[in-house]
């Protein structure tokens, strides 16, 4: 079985008012692409396809080291459907379409994705030898997101965008928060079928769930997201809360190693940054990514490293 993952990263940064690419804004001092490069090979993904458009050059020059990194362009932006379609040429060059092959289709805008939570669909989706499985979230507010739709029996068949809902549909919680995993072959013979009948005239990825239900392929779907994970990014204002979730993630985990942080609220510790058992991190103090601090050593209050 091949493992591969593809990473749809074309996309603007228009609300954010940047000319930079969303993708590589950062998050604690790391591009947000980077994170999900991270769970991708946490998860055990060997080919990494990403696809890009906008400010295309600058994403390629920021992994240039990464060389299990595949680079797709999408010359035109017809939406999530023909993003991924135009990976099937690269795909195929690697051997990646055999009948065992496997695929998730995840966006580069969600840092908060973790490995666990793709290691957990990547167990359904075999133990259930699924055409699809889904990754979904249980949400609150879901304004904005794809909804999924389930039959009496509770069966996904399919799910609806937020801008083609009904009344009734904006009401289902359980979203889609691009968490995809596809076998490989039916991903692409069910994107032969998908047609741009949508509001916007797109092609969308989420039409493959009622094509293969048509072809009596196996659905599912594991609400195993957290809420917390699903956070998207739009705004600056989006990245700052993305940023605040982020950092509570470090701050723990330098935490349960042994770290102690006076004031964590007071406390910015960026990616990257290493820090020995029974240190004491105190209040108002910026480590930066690459920062070193030995064990037992005390970083005095106000303490810029970089």
């Amino acid at each position: 079985m091949t493992l591969s993952a593809i990473i749809l990263a074309a996309g603007k940064a228009t609300r954010m008012k940047s000319e930079r690419v969303k993708v590589l804004h950062e998050i604690c001092g790391r591009p947000m692409l980077s994170y999900v490069l991270e769970a991708c090979r946490e998860a055990g993904v060997k080919h990494l396809y990403v696809v890009i458009g906008h400010d295309r050059q600058r994403v390629i020059d920021t992994y240039k080291n990464d060389v299990d990194i595949t680079w797709v362009v999408q010359e035109e932006q017809k939406g999530t459907g023909h993003a991924v379609l135009v990976c099937k040429e690269k795909i195929a060059a690697n051997g990646g379409l055999g009948a065992e092959d496997h695929v998730f289709v995840l966006g580069g805008d969600g840092p908060l994705i973790r490995g666990d939570t793709l290691k957990a669909l990547t167990d359904k989706h075999l133990s259930a030898k699924a055409a699809v499985t889904l990754a979904t979230s249980m949400l609150e507010n879901p304004t904005g997101y794809g909804r999924i739709m389930r039959d009496s029996q509770n069966n996904v068949i399919g799910i609806v965008e937020q801008n083609d809902a009904t009344e009734e549909q904006r009401k289902i919680r359980e979203v889609n928060p691009t968490y995809w995993m596809f076998r490989t072959q039916d991903l692409f013979e069910a994107l032969g079928h998908v047609t741009p009948n949508n509001k916007k005239g797109e092609y969308y990825l989420t039409d493959t769930l009622a094509i293969l239900k048509g072809m009596g392929r196996r659905l599912e779907a594991v609400p195993s997201v957290p809420p917390e994970d699903v956070l998207s990014i739009n705004t600056r204002s989006e990245l700052a809360d993305v940023a605040r979730v982020m950092q509570r993630r470090i701050q723990k985990r330098h935490m349960d190693a042994g770290v102690t942080l006076v004031s964590p609220e007071n406390t910015w510790i960026e990616h990257g940054v290493t820090i020995g058992a029974d240190a004491v991190i105190e209040p108002f103090c910026f480590l930066g990514g690459g920062v070193k601090v030995a064990a037992g050593e005390r970083v005095k209050a106000g303490t810029i490293l970089r």
